[in-house]
C-alpha cells in the first residue's frame, strides 16, 4: 500500500518565476530576487528546487556569481 502511494505520488511541476515575470535578462544588481535562489549555507540551489527553466537557471547562475564577485551577495553563510 505505502509503494503504491509512492508510485501514483507526482507533484505539480514548478513554474519559474523569470518566464512568469517576463524577465528577458537576470541583473546581478537585483540582489533581492537573487537571494532567493541560494541556501541558507549560500549555495545556489539547483533547478529541481528553484523551479527555473534552463535557460534562466544558467543566467541566474551567472548572475549570483558576478553579485558575490563585486560583494553585493555572499560566498558562505554568516
Amino acid at each position: 500500500m505505502a509503494r503504491e502511494r509512492r508510485r501514483g505520488r507526482r507533484g505539480r511541476r514548478k513554474v519559474c518565476n523569470f518566464c512568469v515575470d517576463k524577465v528577458d535578462h537576470v541583473d546581478y544588481k537585483e540582489v533581492g530576487r537573487l537571494r532567493r535562489y541560494l541556501s541558507e549555507r549560500g549555495k545556489i540551489l539547483p533547478r529541481r528546487i528553484s523551479g527555473n527553466c534552463a535557460r534562466h537557471q544558467r543566467q541566474m547562475t551567472v548572475a549570483i556569481k558576478r553579485a558575490r564577485q563585486v560583494a553585493l551577495l555572499p560566498y558562505t553563510a554568516e
